[in-house]
């Protein structure tokens, strides 16, 4: 994500897994049985559960595991000094040795903050907006709540969503846009953390609505008709005709009001010459856009409904 194209094709690139839990048992027993590094002087034990649980709790990171094995260990010292519980209920009646029990390793880990690294921003932005996509609320939600305990900036996750309202929801649902959008100013105007719940009631109406991606299919069909070929000239009956001596070039010249017609609608070219009778908008089917296409279509007459119908 950082590096330019030339100077990847010039690199291997490694992706460095997650360590498995059986291997962070190895590296914390490791850490105990090594009093010179790590935890220092004073000696210590853990019971099986403890370390089974800090293993499995690290998602995989060895530093993460070794920080949480420190701190799990002072805790103890702090919980057990001098010679408490937890050491006498291991047999071990020295004051010099510390007992980490499972309550150490859980405060202990519970004070991790979420991993959320470069790839991880990229990953789990792609799996929240893939979750709304797929309509799974729960799923949306929890990619929503990893990105805000990770500090992800709640702007870029309110645009994310505005974004997604009119490319994946569009048509299917006006409402959605308007919904994105009022998360978006909750989010400049009340802040987090409060915030949360309006980013919330915003993923959860996405991933429930209807879905369309017609809009954001027209508009890249459109542009790619304005960048691979002629543009074309505006029609004349459509240009402006507002100012002095436009008129005497024919500007608005056969130009017929809509608003005159008793349906608000009148048949007359809007595309250029070259780009006439192309279809950049393909209308779809689900949620209100059906409704929207067929009054549409009902205000253009019953001869261009016969029309669309056959082709």
């Amino acid at each position: 994500f950082s590096l330019t194209g030339p100077l990847l094709s010039r690199s291997t690139l490694f992706r460095l897994d997650a360590l498995e839990p059986a291997d962070l048992v190895t590296l914390l027993e490791r850490a105990l049985g090594d009093r010179t590094r790590g935890l220092g002087d004073e000696p210590a034990e853990i019971e099986r559960e403890a370390l089974e649980h800090l293993a499995t709790r690290a998602e995989g990171d060895a530093r993460h595991a070794l920080t949480c094995l420190e701190l799990a260990h002072a805790l103890a010292i702090e919980r057990t000094a001098p010679g408490g519980a937890s050491r006498r209920r291991a047999g071990v009646e020295s004051a010099d040795q510390a007992i980490i029990v499972l309550a150490d390793a859980e405060a202990a880990i519970a004070m991790r903050a979420v991993r959320y690294g470069a790839d991880e921003h990229y990953d789990i932005v792609s799996a929240f907006i893939k979750s709304m996509r797929g309509s799974d609320a729960d799923a949306a939600v929890f990619w929503l709540a990893r990105m805000i305990e990770a500090g992800e900036d709640a702007r870029f996750i309110a645009r994310r969503m505005v974004i997604f309202a009119s490319e994946d929801v569009g048509l299917a649902d006006p409402v959605a846009l308007s919904v994105a959008t009022a998360a978006a100013h909750a989010v400049e105007y009340v802040g987090l953390p409060e915030a949360r719940i309006n980013l919330s009631h915003a993923a959860i109406y996405l991933a429930l609505a209807a879905k369309s991606n017609s809009a954001y299919m027209a508009i890249a069909r459109a542009i790619e008709a304005v960048h691979d070929e002629a543009a074309g000239k505006v029609p004349v009956h459509l240009r402006d005709a507002s100012y002095q001596g436009a008129k005497a070039l024919g500007h608005g010249e056969g130009y017929r009001y809509p608003h005159d017609a008793p349906t608000s609608w009148v048949e007359q070219q809007y595309l250029p010459d070259e780009h006439l009778g192309r279809r950049f908008y393909e209308p779809g089917d689900h949620g209100d856009e059906s409704a929207l296409v067929e009054r549409w279509r009902a205000r253009r007459g019953e001869r261009e409904g016969r029309h669309d119908d056959g082709e």
